[in-house]
């Protein structure tokens, strides 16, 4: 029998996110043609403490949330060319951009991470309390993990945006928070 990768016992991917080339396009592919919606707007977003590849950048994107079932996908927009996985290399567009994994312990990931031999490409401060690593574990660009201790409040506001899901008419497809 083959052993599982040490990666598996962090948790379920909840999340799908993408890269789009056209964001309002990718928008409205996702809610017109798929179905999912509402999504949430969060604009100008910009990791505390942030790092890629261990060098300190000022990256900031944006992304659009919203709730297929109970899985989340996310639209990203990057606002600026600061080195991160949303340009150069890690940047793939129009395909499946990353995965992620809610955790309990950022640290546990971390060294799991470390352990397994996956690259650590981005890390960051989630607000006050909460905290992300987005790591390659080795397939290369569209390929990354994003593990992210959600910030005090985060699980509330992703339980909303899944509940405003489960009975939406198709009005107001894309909401802005903040």
């Amino acid at each position: 029998m083959a052993k599982r990768g040490p990666l598996t016992h962090l948790g379920p991917i909840m999340q799908l996110a993408y890269l789009p080339s056209d964001f309002d396009a990718a928008i409205r592919h996702w809610t017109e043609v798929v179905g999912v919606g509402p999504f949430f707007l969060l604009e100008n977003i910009q990791l505390g403490d942030m790092t890629y590849l261990g060098q300190p950048t000022d990256a900031v994107f944006s992304v659009a949330i919203g709730y297929w079932g109970d899985l989340q996908i996310e639209l990203i927009r990057p606002e600026n060319d600061s080195p991160s996985i949303y340009t150069g290399a890690y940047a793939v567009k129009d395909q499946l951009h990353h995965v992620c994994i809610l955790v309990d312990d950022i640290a546990s990931a971390r060294a799991a991470l470390l352990d397994a031999g996956a690259t650590v490409l981005i890390e960051g401060k989630v607000g006050e309390s909460g905290a992300v690593i987005y790591a390659d574990p080795g397939g290369g660009p569209g390929h990354i993990v994003e593990y992210v201790k959600p910030m005090d409040g985060g699980i509330e506001l992703f339980a909303m945006m899944r509940d405003a899901a489960r009975d939406w008419d198709g009005s107001d497809p894309l909401r802005k928070i903040g």
